[in-house]
């Protein structure tokens, strides 16, 4: 690369990840391959539209190469219907509110500040600004409180019901979740997008076929680049034509909503990689990894309980878990950069009815997937856990964390990021 300024950066941004732990459960180390296509000469294509329907000439191979993405998408999630244009979650969100509502129309999404995400009905973002959202929320116990959300939607009668979250270590009950949907006539939209190669590698049940839509961004435990996923039922798509909101029509509904209704041309580069991730996901290793996942993430959640810390819901069912650290008497942001001076990147994080503000809140996030990826297991979770509590304990203490971060340098190298 010719522009050592940028090369620099990112060579200390591999050497940073490579001589540390990665644990926010939204980050994961991809393959090679999955790399090698991101960065192809596909992104030089203009593509508009859909395979054998694009405004632009010599599309043959990018065609080929989305029919491809579709194809292994549908196959391991087991639906009808598969769009992989979506630039990211976010747009793909979008996306699914664009196709099945009008503006106004009442939405039922779980907080932010309860686990969910901001595209599940914040009032600052779209789906709040543009839609009459309500938020359902967890109890005090940290799990979500099923009654609760069947007497909110008995009262709002909304159009769509979201179910997702970006930090709930439980098992979604998606038969309980369609039943709430269906006694109100409401969308039932599942975001699985932490959970989706849990998903795929039968470590979490799936909402396919349960859901009306489910939307998954690509990276994260599914291990691709940055990317998303809309999957559905019902007839074959037809694009080119307008069609009424019904279930059937849900693979055109859908498409139309990205192009033309969201998107312009998608990234043809990005839809390789995604490809490339998704064969990857259909392999026998990939169930094994997402197994371990979940082993890794239950040893290090007992380890971290039996050190006193406070996991929200008692422990965790998936990827991830959510820590109160109140009663550590440290607060969240504090406990993010020790543990990132230790050499373990962690991100701050409210907790359920948390009496402090978002940018300085009283717990941390963490999980497994990058850690598994490296190939470590429950016995690594061991030492992890021992570091964390080192860390936390000692967050006044720059030599103390220095030395920590020392360990992990030397612990890293048996365990070197994919090539």
């Amino acid at each position: 690369m010719k522009d050592t300024e940028i090369k620099k950066l990112i060579e200390k941004e591999v050497r940073r990840q490579a001589e540390g732990l990665e644990m926010i459960p939204s980050e994961n180390h991809t393959s090679g391959d999955v790399l090698e296509a991101l960065g192809s000469r596909l992104t030089d294509k203009y593509s508009e539209g859909y395979p054998g329907k694009r405004y632009y000439g010599g599309c043959e191979n990018v065609d080929a190469v989305e029919n491809i993405a579709r194809d292994r998408a549908k196959k391991l999630f087991g639906v009808d219907h598969a769009n992989v244009q979506a630039y990211s979650g976010s747009p793909a969100n979008l996306a699914a509110y664009f196709a099945l509502l009008d503006p106004g129309d009442t939405v039922m999404g779980m907080a932010l500040y309860f686990g969910g995400h901001m595209t599940h009905g914040l009032k600052v973002n779209f789906s709040g600004k543009w839609f009459r959202s309500v938020q359902y929320q967890t109890g005090k116990d940290g799990y979500l409180d099923y009654d609760a959300m069947q007497a909110m939607a008995d009262k709002e009668q909304p159009k769509m019901i979201v179910v997702g979250a970006t930090v709930y270590p439980r098992i979604f009950d998606w038969k309980k979740l369609r039943a709430i949907a269906d006694s109100c006539g409401a969308w039932l939209l599942a975001d699985i997008s932490h959970i989706a190669g849990l998903v795929v590698a039968g470590a979490h049940p799936s909402p396919a076929g349960i859901a009306d839509v489910v939307m998954t961004t690509t990276h994260k435990t599914l291990r691709g680049p940055r990317g998303a996923l809309l999957l559905c039922n019902g007839n074959p798509s037809n694009p080119l034509k307008a069609v009424e909101r019904t279930k059937e029509n849900l693979p055109t509904l859908i498409d139309r909503a990205i192009i033309p209704g969201l998107q312009g041309g998608p990234h043809n580069h990005q839809t390789a990689a995604i490809a490339v991730a998704l064969r990857e996901a259909s392999s026998p290793e990939f169930k094994t990894y997402g197994h371990q996942i979940v082993k890794n993430a239950k040893k290090l959640a007992s380890e971290l309980t039996n050190y006193g810390f406070d996991l929200v819901t008692g422990g965790t069912d998936n990827h991830l878990m959510l820590i109160d650290l109140t009663n550590k008497k440290v607060l969240g942001a504090q406990a993010e950069d020790a543990l990132g001076k230790a050499g373990i990147t962690v991100n701050k994080n409210t907790v359920p009815f948390d009496p402090r503000p978002p940018f300085d809140p009283s717990g941390i996030r963490l999980g497994t997937p990058a850690l598994t990826t490296r190939g470590m297991k429950e016995g690594e979770m061991v030492q992890v856990a021992e570091w964390i509590n080192q860390a936390i304990s000692n967050h006044k203490d720059d030599k103390i964390l220095a030395k920590i971060n020392a360990e992990i340098k030397d612990f890293c190298k048996d365990f070197p990021l994919p090539k």
